[in-house]
């Protein structure tokens, strides 16, 4: 069995766009590098977000997409991807978001990271690909990625194995997340299961906190830009 790796490593800084008429700034447009970098508890060197409020931090320190999924999406959008597509730090593979499950942790490089929430794509994603049903649809696959918070900085390469540490005792995986979020919202056993793992991110936390007490907001906003 072949063991999971970083495929490409993935880094950019924010640059204003034009998007429904509008200026806005994004960091998702991210460059493949070949050089070993320094990962530190908050991101690569040399990598940045613009909206620090729904991205970054130490819960999504590195967004991770699953290179399995690239031939998908490139027969679904009828284009060539290149690594990055999605804006992820890390394009991998042997780790889909049905094989890892919230808080799974792993070594990269000298680095230690745990899976900390699904990655939830917003209208940026839409605006780097001119597709506005895009992270609607990327939500509906489960194709989604997922984010690294980081337990110890390190040196990571490009071409590295990703070794498992030690699998979370709850075994919630990533795509079961999804499912609950984002289709089987009404479900509040699962919530409560989801919301008993330990590692599961703050912004998840509160996401599905609210909705037990019926105040959640709607992610709308989120997903178009409005």
């Amino acid at each position: 069995m072949t063991k999971p790796k970083i495929q490409s490593i993935n880094i950019g800084k924010p640059q204003n766009i034009k998007y429904k008429n509008k200026e806005i700034q994004t960091g998702i447009y991210k460059t493949a590098i070949t050089e070993a970098i320094f990962l530190g508890k908050e991101n690569f060197d040399g990598d940045q977000q613009a909206d620090l409020v729904h991205h970054g931090g130490v819960d999504k320190a590195v967004c991770v997409y699953p290179v399995e999924h690239y031939q998908y999406w490139e027969k679904e959008l009828n284009r060539k991807l290149e690594y990055g597509a999605f804006g992820e730090n890390l394009t991998v593979s042997g780790l889909t978001e049905g094989d890892v499950c919230i808080g799974d942790t792993f070594q990269v490089g000298e680095a230690v990271v745990q899976i900390s929430q699904p990655r939830q794509p917003c209208f940026k994603l839409a605006a780097k690909h001119s597709i506005s049903q895009l992270p609607v649809l990327v939500e509906e696959t489960g194709y989604t990625g997922y984010y690294f918070r980081v337990i110890k900085v390190g040196i990571v390469e490009p071409g590295a194995t990703i070794n498992l540490l030690e699998k979370h005792p709850h075994k919630i995986s990533v795509y079961y997340a999804n499912k609950i979020m984002h289709h089987d919202k009404s479900n509040f056993e699962a919530i409560n299961t989801l919301l008993e793992v330990d590692a599961l991110s703050a912004s998840w936390r509160k996401t599905l906190s609210k909705r037990l007490a019926g105040n959640e907001i709607d992610p709308k906003q989120r997903l178009e830009g409005n």
